[in-house]
């Protein structure tokens, strides 16, 4: 009998140390872009006794996303799926961190939204930016919410944009937006989604951004916060292992802020 599955995309600090605590007993999909990192990543965990399989996405292409949908499915009832893939202003120019923070985010969203076992759960790691941002305009938060991945891209407010750091912003604010919407299709499944918007992690994406013209801001934040401390890749694990267990049933289509308390702070 096939064992449920774990799909994990995003194979960097926060996503390992997911798979690490969640993957225990489960077919574990891992999936990232960079096939040196994933391959590493699938490499360590098989050698502590993980059942891993890698495959290489594109989360910004359709046929990838269905690719994997495919390879998770075929392994077994696809029970869990923890999507921490994501680029920041200082990796990626505007173009690309739209593509793979918003549309990325999207294709995702809606595709294992059709294939999630009964009583699965999904969990998309957004970003406290996306509480730092102003609110979206009705309109465009309606918009984000339910259009087609495709159209995403092509909406004017969005086309608009030419600065990497609002692009992120508004990508997370619609990552919150686009769970909250999809919630109802997964429901259809008997299935929940949830996003977490973690705050300065200690993961390699967090130390190139304080390594950034960013950082002094960033460092600035966390002394300001409760927490006086980055927080750590399994911080993120233990917040995805509550809304992806069973003591998270009755919680779904909305956003956890791991944060240290910046947001509370600002």
């Amino acid at each position: 009998m096939s064992s449920d599955v774990l799909v994990v995309i995003g194979v960097g600090g926060m996503g390992r140390a997911i798979a690490r605590r969640l993957g225990a007993g489960k077919t574990v999909i891992l999936a990232d872009c960079d096939e040196s990192t994933l391959h590493a990543s699938a490499a360590a965990l098989s050698d502590d006794g993980y059942d891993v399989h890698a495959q290489t996405v594109d989360v910004a292409s359709t046929e990838s996303v269905a690719s994997l949908v495919h390879a998770a499915e075929s392994r077994g009832p696809v029970r869990q799926l923890a999507h921490t893939a994501g680029l920041s202003p200082s990796q990626a120019t505007t173009e690309k961190v739209l593509a793979v923070d918003l549309l990325g985010v999207a294709l995702v969203v809606d595709a294992f939204g059709e294939v999630v076992d009964t009583s699965g759960a999904g969990v998309i790691v957004a970003s406290m930016a996306g509480h730092m941002v102003p609110p979206l305009p009705a309109e465009h938060a309606h918009a984000l919410a339910t259009a087609a991945p495709k159209d995403l891209l092509a909406l004017p407010f969005i086309n608009a944009i030419d600065d990497p750091g609002w692009a992120y912003g508004i990508a997370k604010q619609a990552n919150l937006l686009r769970v909250q919407a999809a919630s109802r299709l997964w429901g259809q499944h008997n299935a929940r989604i949830n996003s977490i918007s973690p705050g300065i992690i200690s993961t390699p994406m967090g130390h190139s951004e304080l390594a950034s013209p960013l950082g002094e801001g960033m460092r600035a934040m966390v002394t300001a916060s409760p927490a006086k401390r980055l927080g750590t890749p399994e911080d993120i694990a233990a917040a995805a292992a509550f809304l992806l267990g069973p003591e998270a049933s009755f919680i779904t289509g909305t956003d956890l802020l791991v944060d240290g308390g910046v947001v509370a702070a600002t």
